[in-house]
C-alpha cells in the first residue's frame, strides 16, 4: 500500500516514519510512505500556497490550485507507473467524519491513500467538495494542522496490513465489522508498593491460571472499539 501525504511542512514526518515498526515495514516493502511539499505544485516565484479568505476573517486559507495539481499528479503518476486504480483522497478537517477502526479497515483495502494536510485557518472549501473523496477528523478538537491526523491514519491503517506488526493475532480483530475489545493489562511485579506505602496489586483472577475465568474477566472489563 502507498501513502501519499501533501503538506507544507514535510520535515515534520521525518523522525516518526523512520522509527520502529513503520520503518521496518517500509524496508520490507510492505508499504510506502511518501511525503510531498505542497509548494512544489505552485507556479509563482514566491511558492504561494495560501491567501486571505473572502468575506474577511482571521488567518489565511490554503488555495485550491496547488492542491488540485498535487492530487492530480499523484494519481496520474501512481496509476501510470503501477497501474493502481483503487485509490482515495482524504482531507483532514474538524468538520469531517470521525476516523474509526472500521474506517481504517476500509482504507487498508486500498492501493493508495492520498492525504491532504490543512494548515492556518483552513482549506478552500472547494478542495473538500470537488477534490477529496472524504473529509476526515480524528476527534472533536482543533489542531494546528493535518500532520498529526495523517500520522494517526498511517499507523492505524498500516498495522492492518499483513506482516507489518508480525503475528496475525496482534491485530486483535475479534469483532465481525473490524472492531476489537481492548481490556486492562498487567505485568510483573504482582504487588507494587508506591511512595505512600499503598499496595497496588494485580487482579487475582489473572494469576489463577484458569483461562476460562481470565477470558470472562477480560470480556467484563474490556471496551469495544469500532
Amino acid at each position: 500500500m502507498k501513502f501519499d501525504i501533501i503538506t507544507i511542512f514535510p520535515q515534520i514526518f521525518d523522525s516518526y516514519f523512520a522509527e520502529s515498526l513503520l520503518k521496518r515495514a517500509q524496508e520490507k516493502k510492505l508499504l510506502e510512505i511518501r511525503v510531498h511539499n505542497l509548494r512544489d505544485w505552485t507556479e509563482d516565484s514566491h511558492k504561494t500556497v495560501d491567501d486571505s479568505p473572502f468575506g474577511g476573517g482571521l488567518g489565511m486559507v490554503l488555495k485550491i490550485e496547488p492542491i488540485y495539481r498535487a492530487v492530480t499528479a499523484l494519481k496520474s503518476k501512481i496509476n501510470t507507473k503501477h497501474k493502481i486504480l483503487n485509490t482515495k483522497t482524504i482531507l483532514f478537517t474538524p468538520r469531517g467524519k470521525k476516523f474509526t477502526q472500521k474506517k481504517a479497515h476500509e482504507y487498508a483495502k486500498l492501493d493508495q491513500l492520498i492525504m491532504i494536510c490543512g494548515r492556518y485557518e483552513g482549506v478552500d472549501e472547494r478542495v473538500g467538495k470537488y477534490i477529496a473523496d472524504e473529509q476526515i477528523s480524528i476527534g472533536d478538537y482543533d489542531l494546528m494542522g493535518g500532520e498529526l491526523p495523517a500520522m494517526v491514519v498511517v499507523e492505524t491503517v498500516s498495522r492492518l496490513i499483513p506482516g507489518v506488526i508480525g503475528k496475525e493475532e496482534f491485530l486483535k480483530e475479534h469483532v465481525k465489522d473490524g472492531g476489537f475489545v481492548e481490556y486492562p493489562q498487567y505485568t510483573r511485579p504482582e504487588v507494587y508498593i508506591d511512595a505512600q506505602g499503598k499496595r497496588r496489586v494485580v487482579p487475582r483472577v489473572l494469576l489463577s491460571g484458569d483461562h476460562s475465568k481470565i477470558e470472562e474477566w477480560r470480556r467484563r472489563h474490556g471496551k469495544l472499539i469500532r
